[in-house]
């Protein structure tokens, strides 16, 4: 069985690309949401998040997703310590969901960062999703209900689009003027004969 990620940058579109890929049998392991499932529910997370960041980074919901934004997109070490603490944890848990689907050719790890991270290196390619950054700056104020100002923050911490376009084994484009269907089932079709 492949490991296939798939990224890009915010706003990119690579929800909208992962679920065509669940549309056509292809399991998705999102890092970003089982990411968020780790810190509220894993105790030694739990535990290391509030040494690093103090007590009050959880509420009666569980970690403060805000708060912890607020801090991490303007302090790049801050950065560096959640993603030591949680993206250890997201690979152990990727490893471990993957064993359910070994008779499978392949399955798919959607991660924001899987670069930044270094997730990619245990991974056999990646796709990158792709669009301009005018188009997704626009996407992600109209999703997040967020400034111009806001989205170009949280891209400084993400790689640029030349470099996960260096770094990918496949790309696809997802702007208003490409259909972006024939480009996954390309992939799929590409991936299927690999593992053959």
């Amino acid at each position: 069985m492949l490991k296939v990620g798939v990224t890009g940058g915010i706003g990119s579109g690579k929800t909208l690309v992962c679920s065509v890929f669940k549309s056509i049998g292809i399991p998705v392991y999102n890092a970003d949401i089982e990411a968020k499932k780790i810190s509220n529910t894993d105790a030694e997370t739990i535990s290391k998040v509030k040494t690093a960041f103090g007590d009050d980074i959880y509420n009666n919901k569980g970690i403060d997703r805000k708060k912890l934004a607020s801090i991490i997109f303007t302090d790049e070490d801050a950065l560096k310590k959640i993603n030591a603490i949680i993206h250890p944890k997201v690979r152990v848990d990727f490893k471990i969901w993957c064993k359910q689907y070994n008779h499978l050719p392949y399955v798919i790890q959607e991660a924001a960062i899987l670069y930044e991270s270094g997730a990619y290196k245990e991974l056999d390619f990646t796709i990158n999703v792709s669009a301009s950054e005018e188009t997704r700056i626009e996407r992600v104020m109209h999703r997040d209900n967020t400034t111009f100002e806001q989205v170009k923050e949280r891209m400084k911490n993400q790689l640029n689009d030349q470099e996960r376009l260096r770094l990918a084994d496949f790309n696809i484009i997802n702007d208003e003027n490409s259909m972006i269907l024939p480009q996954i089932l390309e992939i799929h079709k590409k991936l299927i004969r690999l593992k053959e």
